[in-house]
């Protein structure tokens, strides 16, 4: 189905606000994600850095190990040059440091590039807004002048 644009100054006041009402669902919808996406990205170097913390003196270092996002249970560290990857939906891969570490890279960079263009979409969407904000305030004060004539 082809979209179809509308001038949005053919459009009444009512409209206009309800159009306004939608971007910003839309805006808030986008700027959520863009904040999920951050997180995500935020997590992914703190994994790269933490891979790159291990050195063979960290053998035998006590460390919290964990079970589920709230549930840890003390553990040792007995290989400081291999890692267990979580590589989503419930899999786990055991990795090099190397290869943990480009893993975490890669996930940080594709991260990276959809902020840049959740960024762009938001920019978009924001430009949007302010275009429908000023008809409606020109659309306001021609109702008021025509009142008031």
């Amino acid at each position: 189905m082809a979209e179809q644009q509308v001038n949005i100054t053919d459009l009444d006041p009512a409209q206009l606000q309800e159009v306004k009402k939608q971007l910003d669902q839309e805006l808030d919808h986008l700027t959520n994600s863009y904040s999920q996406l951050k997180q995500a990205q935020t997590k992914f170097k703190s994994c790269v850095e933490n891979v790159n913390s291990l050195k063979p003196t960290s053998k035998g270092k006590e460390i919290l190990i964990p079970l589920t996002s709230s549930l840890y249970v003390p553990g040792k560290l007995t290989d400081t040059e291999n890692v267990v990857v979580d590589v989503g939906t419930g899999y786990y891969v055991k990795k090099t440091k190397s290869e943990a570490s480009q893993h975490y890279t890669s996930k940080s960079t594709f991260v990276q590039s959809n902020l840049e263009t959740l960024q762009k979409t938001i920019e978009r969407k924001q430009e949007n807004v302010q275009s429908v904000v000023q008809v409606l305030q020109m659309k306001m004060q021609q109702q008021q002048q025509a009142g008031k004539a």
